[in-house]
């Protein structure tokens, strides 16, 4: 997010960081800078940081998103302004401070508005971290879609980093997901419910997934700018123009170090997976999307303490019981890891060992200033998750 640096406002500048950052004349959309690229996203005050190609190193990938944070907030100097992290901003007023990208693709960006009113928390205040995992071929992409269904029900467990909205916390330890999911009610075909449907080939999730999803919309696109994958906006999506699944749950955390820890133990968790359990997933066998939103909504409301309440979703990891909770469900997850001696257990380790002692990012803030913090305290403890970022440190109240 871009905020003003005193009063962490949000601040609708995006084409004037990445015109100045670009050296172009005019407006533009992305910023390369070797490696790492900058680009816009639906509203103008958030920017997008990403590798702009796919990476192994993800201990050298932490370290050089850190310094481009450091980067930009150097160049966000000049307005007075800095980057916040956090899956929402604590108190922005959606209706009257959402301001949408006007620039090139804006048609894209006024058909959603056109049909969801995106000034809205559920369009316009979200910031999530977006893994993708590679696959090649339809035998790939089965068994990675199989194990990326039932790793995301759990994933907000980790990751929930958004309790406040509209300036104190509702009960829900990840609102940007419980926003999220409800954005879409217009055309529910575009979120499902989150968790994908079973598929086994591109053309039986192009049948089951894509078609009726642009079916849906099409009344509402007389344009035909939307029929595309991206349109898509379960918690997973198939991006067969790259192959690859786009897991897109997780909040953003305080520093990039937590971001790039989230993406190795999800690629080490999935690569297990698809070696053992779902070698070979039969679509028979799969767990219904029903049981895994459910969990999913469970984990989205309490985070590590989530009731998991079905004994066949906790053997899918090894776990011989009829319930637990998320939190032990992920210490028994990364147990086994360690002990198989995956190949990313030393990028992810640290951060999970700082989470099952401290909590998520949300019980951390919450813990710092209640659930209804005068607007002084939230705006103290922000500033301090800020400061975070900057120091690429976690953030500990």
């Amino acid at each position: 997010m871009l905020v003003d640096r005193a009063s962490l406002d949000v601040l609708p500048i995006a084409d004037r960081v990445l015109r100045d950052a670009s050296g172009a004349s005019g407006p533009v959309n992305d910023y390369a800078r070797g490696e790492l690229g900058w680009s816009n996203e639906l509203v103008m005050h958030v920017l997008e940081l990403k590798n702009v190609q796919p990476t192994a190193d993800l201990a050298g990938l932490a370290t050089r998103l850190h310094e481009e944070v450091a980067g930009m907030n150097r160049l966000l100097g000049r307005y007075s302004a800095r980057l916040l992290p956090g899956g929402m901003h604590p108190w922005m007023n959606p209706a009257t401070e959402t301001r949408i990208w006007p620039h090139d693709n804006a048609a894209v960006y006024r058909a959603y508005d056109r049909m969801f009113d995106c000034r809205a928390h559920g369009w316009a205040n979200l910031q999530s971290a977006h893994v993708n995992l590679p696959f090649a071929g339809d035998k790939e992409f089965a068994r990675l879609h199989a194990a990326v269904r039932v790793i995301l029900p759990i994933l907000p467990a980790l990751a929930a980093a958004s309790p406040y909205t509209d300036g104190h916390a509702g009960g829900i330890l990840d609102f940007r997901m419980e926003a999220y999911r409800k954005n879409a009610d217009a055309v529910p075909e575009l979120n499902g419910s989150i968790i994908p449907e079973v598929a086994s080939s591109r053309a039986e999730y192009e049948q089951r997934v894509l078609a009726p999803m642009y079916r849906a919309v099409a009344p509402h696109d007389p344009d035909n700018v939307l029929a595309h994958e991206w349109l898509n906006a379960r918690g997973a999506i198939a991006r067969f123009e790259r192959n690859a699944i786009e897991i897109r749950v997780l909040d953003t955390q305080e520093y990039p170090q937590a971001d790039v820890a989230f993406a190795a133990v999800i690629m080490d968790l999935a690569q297990v997976l698809c070696e053992s359990v779902y070698y070979k997933p039969e679509p028979a066998a799969q767990l219904p999307t029903r049981t895994l939103a459910e969990i999913f909504i469970a984990c989205t409301h309490e985070a590590d303490r989530a009731r998991i309440g079905s004994a066949d979703y906790l053997a899918v990891f090894g776990m011989q019981r009829r319930d637990c909770e998320a939190g032990a469900l992920w210490r028994l997850i990364a147990e086994r890891l360690d002990r198989a001696n995956t190949p990313y257990a030393g990028v992810w380790r640290p951060t999970l060992e700082y989470l099952f002692a401290r909590g998520p990012l949300a019980r951390r803030l919450l813990r710092a200033v209640g659930p209804r913090p005068s607007r002084s305290a939230l705006h103290e403890l922000y500033t301090a998750l800020a400061q975070s970022l900057e120091a690429g440190e976690p953030f500990d109240p």
